[in-house]
This record gives C-alpha cells, structure tokens and sequence, in this order.
C-alpha cells in the first residue's frame, strides 16, 4: 500500500507500466465537475468516479475487499474519507467466495489499522492490500482507477 498527494505521483510510475497514463487521466481531468459513472481510459485503466455519503466503519467492514487481477488507485477528490487496511496475509476468516466478474474478495476479520485521505490525497491498494474505505461524514467524492495486472 501506498498513502500520498497527487503532487508526488510521478514517484510511483515506475512500479507500473500503466500508473504513468492513471495519472496523466487525473491531471487533465476537471475531478471536482467529474459526473459519477464508469469510463474506460485506456488498455487495462478504467475510471470509476462516485459522490456519495460516508459509511458507517461497520458498514465498510461488511465488504472489507482485496483484488486479484486489479491494482486500486483510490483518490479523494473532496471530502475526508477513512480507509481501514490490513494485510492479506493476515486475514483468516473469508466472508463469501471470490467473484471472478467483479474481481473482489471479502474478510471478515479486524483491520489492522486505518488512515484519513482528504483533498488531492491517494492510496495505491495491490492484491495484498485489504481495504475498507468510504467511512466518513457527510459526502466523500472520489476517484477510483483500476489499474489491470
């Protein structure tokens, strides 16, 4: 997992061949007029931008959700949103099978810690990355690109 602002993206591009162009899409779009829905961005990168009201820590929990085929860029577009994490290694107790159309796997078990994005911050979820996120006050806008392994 990686925590940090969109001033210090360029850092990371070399951990993916597609992180480059993720970013390039953040940095020419007009994020805060962005309307919600899915968009295609390019071979392996979709977009997938949401304004909706924070969760309940309990009500994230209930899909506390790691990826097989796909790396999350998770950007807080505006709002202050808090992400639960733990590492797959250490989750025990599976919550459901795992969906090969929707690539997501639940845990039932308790995170290990949490962290707050706000404005212009993001976090970079690999497949070893379990993530609870959109637990907040009030509405959370925000970008998710997945990035295909």
């Amino acid at each position: 997992m990686i925590i940090d602002t969109i001033q210090n993206a360029s850092k990371y591009f070399s951990l993916h061949p597609s992180f480059a162009k993720a970013f390039e899409f953040i940095n020419a779009t007009d994020l805060a007029n962005a309307a919600d829905g899915k968009s295609d961005i390019a071979d392996g990168l979709k977009a997938i931008f949401s304004n909706a009201q924070g969760k309940t820590a309990e009500a994230s929990l209930a899909k506390f959700e790691c990826h097989d085929k796909n790396i999350d860029i998770q950007l807080c577009i505006k709002g202050v949103e808090t992400i639960y994490w733990k590492p797959r290694t250490k989750c025990v107790t599976p919550n459901g099978d795992y969906n090969t159309e929707k690539d997501v796997r639940f845990f039932s078990d308790k995170p290990d810690t949490s962290f707050q994005l706000t404005d212009g911050q993001f976090a970079i979820f690999y497949p070893e990355d379990v993530h609870a996120p959109m637990i907040g006050e009030g509405e959370i806008k925000k970008l998710v690109i997945k990035v295909k392994i």
